[in-house]
């Protein structure tokens, strides 16, 4: 009779008895609350120069650092343009916004920022190495997890140069 007492009491008083329910702690990969510097993707891209004589250019890029959010990027790259009678430069610095997570299959993003361009024989000529505000619109397209393939129109002098790009990105993340 006390066992089936004592069980019975067990019973009721299960639920106050139970275990603490168990709550993980909270990711890392949370979004950020501030900078996070560090290397969170890779470009290179192969690209036209639609301004006058046309161009070929080969870039790279690199993204440095995410801002308030994983989607806003520091973004900086360098251009090399061959034909057209004279090689040209530029080392730019962006800030991109990125539309999407990068585990998206598609990611659209637009950017904004300053161009350093030069050619050789720059050092003589009044109006060189140039400032160029520059417009940035592309998207990337899932190939593999953590590469991309990526579409990118540039925009650069204040919209008087036209530059198309394609190439692969790798992303954190995949």
């Amino acid at each position: 009779m006390k066992f089936k007492s004592f069980l019975l009491a067990l019973v009721f008083l299960a639920p106050s008895l139970s275990a603490q329910e168990f709550k993980p702690p909270a990711d890392d990969d949370s979004e950020p609350s501030s900078i996070r510097v560090g290397l969170t993707g890779f470009s290179s891209r192969v690209g036209v120069d639609f301004k006058g004589a046309n161009q070929l250019i080969s870039s790279i890029a690199f993204d440095v650092a995410d801002l308030y959010s994983s989607r806003v990027r520091v973004r900086p790259s360098g251009e090399i343009g061959v034909g057209g009678g004279i090689d040209t430069y530029v080392a730019s610095l962006d800030v991109m916004y990125r539309f999407t997570e990068d585990s998206e299959r598609a990611v659209p993003y637009i950017g904004f920022g300053l161009g350093l361009f030069g050619h050789p024989g720059c050092g003589p000529a009044t109006d060189c190495p140039k400032v160029w505000p520059q417009f940035s619109l592309g998207f990337e397209l899932n190939f593999r997890p953590g590469i991309n393939w990526l579409l990118e129109y540039r925009g650069e002098d204040a919209l008087r140069r036209h530059r198309f790009f394609i190439g692969l990105a790798t992303r954190r993340g995949g």
